[in-house]
């Protein structure tokens, strides 16, 4: 493709996105289309001879659009806000059309230095201290594992100079809340811990984490001959946004000198409202917290953003340094492939950067504010229409809820409780994802697309009541 052709098609292509958004209230909110009935729409071989761009853009109209969900729509309420304003949409075609790939600094020198541009922005944003250093990954899943490595390191005093885990006298163990992401266990076992040195812990009524608990997990395995390594906490968990209390399990971490990471994958961007900075106080006293601005805050999948508190540690279990990435620079500036796994880098910070300029941090509090707003209206109409049930505190912007007849076994209120909500999904009306809870099927309403209002929960709220109105079982 010639920059002209380019140019002509990108008009086309910035054309079919401005119209998707301006129109994606229309569109059901769920894909459409049964398994497979994507792909079976095209060839079996890659095509031996060039195509116009202009059919690859009407296949995707007339093709690839309704095997979409739209995670954008108003009434999308699944998994997590996974918002992409449009000017972060730009950075990320910026990101691309200049096509940097950080090494090192001298690679691109503004790649590294938007990073640690943006990095400490939002430092500042979600009230951190400066002794907080940052990067950007892709996914909170990648720095946790990362996270893990750091604290196996630590602990063993750096065992990968050795003989690593293997060479250990002791097994290492990391705690859990039940209520953790499976990314944290995924992150424990990819780190070499084993499943069999994974405590989950249990949590109080409100679903977080008991410290108390964690303490008496040590000391059995102290007394059992383990060596306790590290905790992982969470700011708002994945099923219900359950706040772990930071300040109290520091304490215990810090008496047991455990490695302390906490996962604030989606509740971090909530703290760039000061009010709800209380939700993990005790913060720094932890080594390390992820956080993702593509959940809520705005910036375009992926962009997850590490902090720790001692960088040379990270640096020192991540770095490597071979001849030929070496330059005159390097005690100077910051060589963000000894932050991470992956060498090559792109510019992820673009995407991130031109939100927060274009956006704003006041603009982007009342958005945050909004959706809370909204979760605390719609949690107040559930919990005062029996027998509906607000099944979970509602700290953020995730309501969990079960309609509960009178009469039905638990088994019974599974059944019911995961069919009403397949309605729901199968209308287009509404998207949301049910999840475990404790022991039983609840609803979860993640609130929090760029385009919800209130007018948008109250459809959601008549569409809910709609959907449990037909036959229990």
């Amino acid at each position: 493709m010639t920059p002209e052709e380019f140019r002509q098609y990108g008009y086309r292509v910035i054309d079919f996105i401005a119209d998707y958004r301006a129109r994606i209230a229309g569109y059901p909110v769920r894909a459409t289309t049964a398994p497979g009935a994507i792909r079976e729409q095209f060839a079996a071989s890659p095509p031996a001879q060039p195509e116009s761009f202009a059919s690859i853009l009407e296949d995707v109209v007339a093709k690839l659009l309704p095997g979409c969900t739209h995670w954008q729509h108003p009434m999308f309420f699944g998994y997590f806000p996974a918002n992409a304003e449009l000017a972060s949409v730009l950075g990320d075609f910026l990101s691309s059309g200049l096509a940097q790939l950080g090494l090192n600094w001298q690679a691109s020198p503004a790649l590294t230095e938007v990073e640690e541009l943006v990095c400490d922005w939002m430092r500042q944003m979600v009230g951190l201290s400066d002794a907080w250093h940052g990067v950007i990954h892709d996914t909170a899943s990648t720095a946790t594992l990362i996270a893990l490595l750091c604290a196996r390191e630590r602990t063993t005093n750096f065992s990968l100079a050795r003989g690593g885990l293997q060479a250990e006298d002791q097994p290492l163990t990391v705690y859990v809340s039940t209520q953790s992401h499976s990314s944290v266990e995924k992150a424990a076992l990819l780190a070499g811990f084993g499943r069999q040195n994974v405590r989950t812990i249990a949590v109080d009524e409100a679903l977080a984490m008991n410290p108390q608990a964690l303490e008496q997990a040590i000391q059995a395995d102290l007394v059992a001959g383990k060596k306790p390594c590290a905790v992982v906490a969470t700011t708002g968990t994945t099923a219900s946004t359950a706040i772990d209390p930071i300040r109290d399990i520091a304490t215990v971490a810090q008496r047991y000198q455990l490695f302390l990471h906490v996962d604030a994958a989606m509740a971090g961007s909530a703290m760039i409202v000061p009010e709800c900075r209380h939700l993990w106080d005790g913060i720094e006293a932890a080594d390390s917290v992820v956080l993702n601005p593509h959940k809520w805050l705005g910036a375009v999948f992926d962009c997850s953003l590490f902090y720790v508190r001692d960088p040379q540690h990270l640096i020192r279990v991540m770095s490597t340094s071979p001849s030929y990435l070496r330059t005159p620079a390097d005690e100077q500036t910051t060589n963000y492939r000894d932050w991470g796994i992956a060498l090559g880098r792109r510019f992820r910070a673009l995407k991130l950067w031109c939100l927060l300029r274009a956006e704003g941090v006041e603009r982007l509090q009342v958005r945050i504010r909004r959706d809370i707003a909204n979760a605390q209206w719609l949690a107040q109409q559930i919990a005062a229409t029996p027998p509906w049930q607000v099944v979970a505190p509602v700290p953020l912007q995730t309501v969990c809820v079960i309609h509960q007849p009178p009469g039905l076994t638990a088994e019974q209120l599974d059944t019911h409780t995961l069919a009403w909500v397949e309605r729901l999904n199968a209308s287009g009306i509404a998207f949301l994802t049910p999840a475990r809870l404790g022991h039983r099927w609840v609803a979860r309403i993640s609130i929090g697309a760029l385009a919800t209002e209130r007018r948008h929960l109250e459809q959601l709220w008549s569409a809910l009541q709609k959907a449990v109105a037909t036959d229990l079982l």
